[in-house]
């Protein structure tokens, strides 16, 4: 299961010379990757490359058909490993994974992949997550590619220009012998487009035609190999990839008539350099720049010659290059001053020295340079203060009185979610027992880190968190208490975290949130659920059956863990206990706490459908809703603030004589019970009811609400007229 289908997509991989392709950027590498004969696929999902995982596996009846191996990786080392098919065999291979912190995780076989060379084209295919809307840590794949030798291609974000690089790609691999990033930016993975496909090409290995086991000792990275594999890499496999790259024009030229300036810029900033000029009026949508334009779809190794030629008669040049350091523009002033080319070059004197460069930020950067460099020659349609005026197009008062109007919202767990039971349980006993020292990880209870749980100290990685807390758990007046999801258990966590805490008597609580998926990825599926077609699909089915899957519980106990419960997240009063019984025991050694409850919106992408198909067909449905007496609600909201579930809101207070709003459950409530639950548990007003609604309701469903109603309006009138009484 995955958070989107391209079942239907996928039927497009079929397409045959000529035809015209039309898709996403994530299809388009896939049907680049068909079109270059690979022979095995593989990968670990991450933004903003998630969807690309999603279509190999949905694809697999055609990659089947082909010849073409498929595996979901346990991780990126995993995944980085399977190339190692490529060294002494002429199999194209490919993996993918989000970077920079997927390429730290597969740093160890990378190195040695790139150190022994490779036969067949190996290609990782990286997504790029820098900038905005980026979720990790502001670092960029070209500083490995540079310390591993690994060429890096950064392809202009349309699908002819990415399909093609994909096949040149493997080309230019096994031209050097050497892997290659190929990297694809969170736009470049969802633009798209169209290109004319070509025929799927079956691998020339695979389990219908295998190959025959060859050894090559001079491969393998031990000394004295290694030794020669490093000059290798200088010698040889550099010179065959700067000469393949200027044979095969993998950069591009783009004239321009103002040849006294030049643009350095890479693939996939391309599009947004053209828009810039366009808007200066330098340029059109189709891509006729007035500027000469020298576009770098091989990132690194640079091509002196092509730069020399591109430099030579420029009075200056601008370097375009997303972050720091600047790895290019000092690249690009090495070369030119070694062949005594006087060009000044321009780049992080003018542009943001890190950031993305989003359509503003090169809008401005362009403009400033071409100021700076020619003065009226070039005409400018806007000149850096009517550029500069684009910048924040609210005022600072519209933006005070936004503020002040709209609460703050910070990324939260979205609504039913199981870990928020969790979280609410442990801030509770965070009250009864003072404060806890939390080691968080990567995934959706991360954002348990900010408002209105606060809980958690540190962020080291995926599956990190219970070797995170080693180093202070014998500082500590409490357990440590480490969290990790079943993805990251699965990931890292099992071997890194656990099997060395039992090793080194670990005296700590780690807590891994079993939702049964992958869910922060998009809910691919992990070792610990079932396969997707043994779900059960009946209307009242919840989660399948323990004895089909591979339980965390066995994983724990074959690690040697002694202590450990499972406990529903819903559960809060049995989570606390559980908790409580953990922190305070005398026993020694790790003591671990599976808290399961499967991802609220996995369950609702497959409850959901079959809820409406028995409503339409007639069936009975009950559905749970809860409800807040606003009569009851004193207006504290502390239920918002131990929960933040983002169905409980506010609304106005009906009792004029009170001026507080109070908490109200809008229609987004899935009925988890949460709410009410905590309500109970942390002893808060008790102003929440649960209301079943009933659909395609029986005979006695109407007769039973015929009375209820009956005896609610009986009620009603009593209460009334003692009123009338007493105000008499």
């Amino acid at each position: 299961m995955a958070e989107r289908s391209f079942v239907e997509e996928v039927k497009k991989l079929r397409s045959a010379q000529g035809e015209l392709f039309k898709g996403e950027g994530i299809l388009a590498i896939t049907k680049a990757l068909l079109q270059s004969g690979v022979s095995y696929v593989g990968g670990y999902q991450g933004s903003p490359i998630s969807h690309l995982m999603d279509v190999l596996n949905d694809a697999q009846d055609i990659l089947g058909e082909l010849g073409v191996h498929f595996e979901a990786s346990g991780s990126e080392a995993t995944a980085a490993a399977m190339l190692s098919a490529s060294i002494n065999y002429p199999l194209r291979g490919a993996v993918t994974w989000k970077s920079t912190v997927g390429t730290n995780v597969a740093s160890d076989a990378l190195s040695n992949l790139a150190s022994a060379g490779v036969t067949g084209g190996a290609m990782v295919i990286v997504g790029e997550d820098y900038g905005e809307g980026s979720s990790i840590m502001q670092e960029r794949s070209y500083a490995f590619a540079m310390k591993a030798q690994m060429w890096l291609l950064d392809p202009r974000p349309n699908l002819t220009s990415i399909v093609d690089m994909v096949e040149k790609g493997f080309e230019l691999s096994e031209a050097s012998n050497t892997p290659i990033f190929y990297m694809m930016r969170i736009r470049g993975c969802h633009v798209t487009g169209e290109f004319e496909a070509r025929d799927n090409v079956p691998p020339a290995y695979s389990n219908k035609a295998p190959v025959s086991p060859y050894r090559e000792p001079e491969k393998i990275i031990l000394p004295p190999f290694v030794y020669a594999q490093e000059r290798e890499k200088i010698a040889e496999r550099l010179p065959a990839a700067i000469n393949f790259i200027k044979q095969q024009k993998l950069n591009e030229f783009f004239a321009g008539r103002y040849e006294q300036v030049g643009i350095i810029t890479c693939g996939g900033s391309y599009n947004t350099v053209i828009r810039a000029l366009e808007r200066q009026g330098l340029a059109d949508v189709y891509g006729n720049s007035d500027i000469p334009i020298y576009c770098l779809n091989v990132a690194y190794p640079l091509i002196p010659d092509e730069l020399v030629e591109f430099c030579v008669g420029k009075q200056q040049v601008l370097v375009l290059e997303e972050g720091q350091p600047e790895y290019i523009e000092q690249g690009v002033q090495t070369i030119l001053r070694r062949q005594d080319v006087q060009t000044r070059v321009f780049g992080k004197d003018i542009m943001p020295m890190a950031g993305e460069y989003t359509g503003q930020v090169m809008l401005e950067g362009i403009t400033r340079f071409l100021e700076a460099c020619s003065g009226a020659a070039i005409p400018l349609q806007l000149d850096s203060d009517a550029v500069k005026a684009l910048e924040t197009p609210v005022s600072e008062e519209d933006i005070a009185e936004l503020m002040s109007s709209l609460p703050p919202r910070p990324a939260g767990l979205c609504t039913g979610c199981p870990e928020r039971p969790l979280f609410s349980a442990i801030k509770q006993l965070q009250a009864e027992l003072g404060p806890f020292h939390i080691s968080s990880d990567i995934g959706c209870h991360s954002f348990a880190t900010a408002a209105p749980f606060n809980l958690g100290n540190t962020i080291m990685g995926y599956g990190l968190s219970l070797a995170s807390s080693s180093g202070v758990r014998h500082t500590l007046p409490h357990k440590a208490i480490s969290i990790m999801g079943d993805g990251g258990f699965w990931h890292n966590g099992l071997s890194s975290g656990v099997t060395s805490a039992v090793f080194n008597g670990h005296d700590g609580l780690l807590i891994i949130i079993d939702n049964g998926y992958s869910a922060a990825t998009g809910g691919q599926d992990i070792p610990s659920l079932v396969e997707p077609n043994l779900i059960a699909t009946t209307l009242d089915a919840d989660r399948p059956k323990r004895d089909q899957w591979q339980p965390i519980e066995d994983a724990c106990r074959g690690a040697g863990v002694k202590w450990l419960r499972t406990v529903s997240t819903y559960n809060i009063e049995a989570m606390k206990d559980t908790l409580r019984s953990a922190l305070t025991s005398a026993e020694p050694g790790l003591k671990v706490v599976i808290a399961e409850g499967e991802c609220m919106l996995n369950r609702q992408r497959r409850v959901k459908p079959m809820i409406k198909q028995a409503i339409s067909s007639g069936k009975r449905v009950e559905k749970a809703r809860f409800y807040i007496d606003p009569e009851t609600c004193t207006g504290d909201h502390g239920c918002i603030r131990i929960s933040g579930c983002p169905s409980l809101t506010i609304k106005e207070n009906p009792d004029p004589l009170r001026l507080d709003p109070v908490s109200h459950v809008d229609n987004s409530c899935v009925g988890c019970g949460v709410c009410g639950t905590n309500a109970h548990s942390a002893v808060l007003c008790p102003s929440f009811a649960r209301v079943n609604v009933v659909h395609n309701p029986t005979a006695l469903d109407r007769v039973l609400d015929g009375f209820r109603r009956r005896v609610r309006g009986w009620l009603r009138n009593r209460d009334r007229q003692r009123l009338e009484r007493y105000s008499l």
